[in-house]
């Protein structure tokens, strides 16, 4: 009998856990923070979850791990050589754990995206390898998050992992990875649309698998790009057992709440759409859009312990918010608010203008303006518009005074950036119009001049 696998996702974070189980028992594979998915899970399949693997010490986010095996008591098998402060079941290279009749799994060494990362293999007739962020549909996970120090051996490693596994593993023996599915902790945070595939497939497509070693290692150490700077905070949080994630109601907020909490300086975050956004907004507001990487922007941006107010039409979103940034460690709203703007404010509702490439084309025609790009370096390499300032999102705070005075219009790749960037300058007192249109389709189509 073929185990059952039931996929958890989360697209916000790019990130995917399994439940894997034969009926009866099951065990899983780096499960998120917000548990209750995962236990909801296992309750729809009518199985006791008895097993947890751990891949690797995560960087993108806070881990359930610890918290979902000390509810369900069940055994969490985490590296021997990992350095936690907690009690696990330290488990090593080669080790078999014998989770049912029907369920055998072996740990393999995996090293590349950590030094002690390990996959796990589901063996049987109907093989499977839980592969955590060493090989990725299409790519590989990033070697960069240990510190530059450390690059270039783990780049090394991560091409003798995928070698490993793509030798040693069967060519039917399905993939299931944690990382790759936007998260940055793949070498191609954006790119590969796969949903699915083997370690058959992966040897003709991978390039860790299709390349020699110099040149894998080479092409990836030149594409390695920014990372989130909240990632710096994971790997300690998971080192120490983290709690499940709080999902209580936040406070709720009135007008006056929310006046104060501006006047403090806190961040109130908009969860609307951009479009929604533009159209009226509490003046002083962020739009984090739940609709983009919203838990990926938000958490890269904000200022460590300051206090967040959740704005959302309805409450479901400020639910979802609330669960995405227990994900990632910023464990409770200061307060939430809902319904439209109205409700937030006595004051006049501030709007944002939004415009296409074709418009700036028309504008740069008869006046200065400051074309402002917040896409990341990789990005901006590859082609920008001539003359344009170039302040990354994620670097934007730190360097607020590098933006003229005068009027800016901001562009990222597609206008989901575009619209939190134009929030922060708006917010600041900058005179800002959003570009909500794609930079590859139109740019250049409208006219406007791109330079390498």
């Amino acid at each position: 009998m073929a185990a059952t696998i039931v996929t958890i996702e989360t697209p916000s974070l790019g990130d995917r856990s399994y439940l894997a189980h034969d009926g009866s028992v099951a065990f899983v594979v780096d499960p998120q923070r917000d548990i209750d998915r995962m236990l909801s899970a296992a309750a729809a399949a009518g199985v006791r979850i008895t097993h947890v693997f751990e891949t690797h010490v995560h960087n993108d986010y806070v881990s359930g791990g610890y918290a979902l095996a000390r509810r369900v008591g069940a055994q969490y098998f985490v590296n021997a050589e990992d350095e936690v402060t907690f009690e696990r079941s330290p488990i090593r290279d080669g080790e078999v754990v014998q989770v049912s009749p029907e369920l055998r799994v072996r740990a393999m060494l995996t090293p590349g995206h950590t030094f002690t990362h390990l996959s796990y293999v589901l063996e049987g007739a109907e093989p499977v390898v839980f592969s955590g962020g060493s090989l990725l549909y299409g790519s590989t996970g990033r070697p960069d998050l240990l510190g530059d120090a450390h690059t270039d051996a783990l780049a090394h490693h991560q091409y003798h992992s995928a070698q490993k596994l793509a030798t040693q593993l069967a060519a039917e023996t399905k993939l299931m990875p944690t990382h790759g599915f936007g998260s940055f902790c793949s070498v191609t945070p954006g790119g590969g649309h796969a949903t699915a595939s083997t370690i058959g497939q992966e040897r003709t497509g991978n390039p860790a698998l299709s390349t020699s070693e110099e040149e894998y290692v080479a092409t990836v150490l030149a594409g390695l790009d920014a990372y989130p700077a909240y990632y710096v905070r994971m790997a300690p949080e998971n080192a120490a057992g983290p709690s499940a994630a709080d999902l209580g109601e936040p406070e709720q907020a009135d007008k006056a709440q929310l006046r104060r909490r501006l006047e403090a300086g806190e961040w109130l975050v908009d969860l609307r759409n951009r479009t929604a956004f533009a159209a009226g907004h509490l003046p002083g507001t962020f739009n984090f859009g739940l609709d983009g990487q919203f838990v990926t922007y938000l958490a890269w941006l904000i200022p460590d312990g300051t206090p967040i107010t959740l704005l959302g039409t309805t409450a479901e979103q400020v639910a979802e918010a609330q669960r995405d940034l227990a994900r990632v460690g910023i464990d409770r709203p200061a307060a939430a608010a809902t319904g439209s703007p109205e409700d937030w404010t006595d004051s006049p509702l501030a709007t944002l203008q939004r415009a296409r490439f074709a418009d700036l084309t028309q504008v740069l025609h008869h006046r200065q303006v400051t074309v402002l790009d917040v896409r990341r370096d990789g990005e901006w390499n590859q082609g920008h518009i001539a003359d344009a300032l170039h302040i990354p999102l994620h670097e934007l705070l730190q360097r607020m005074d590098e933006v003229p005075a005068g009027e800016v219009w901001v562009h990222c790749a597609s206008g989901y950036r575009a619209s939190i960037a134009s929030s922060l300058l708006a917010a600041a007192g900058h005179r800002v119009v959003s570009i909500d249109d794609s930079f590859e389709q139109s740019a250049a189509e409208a006219g406007l001049q791109i330079q390498p």
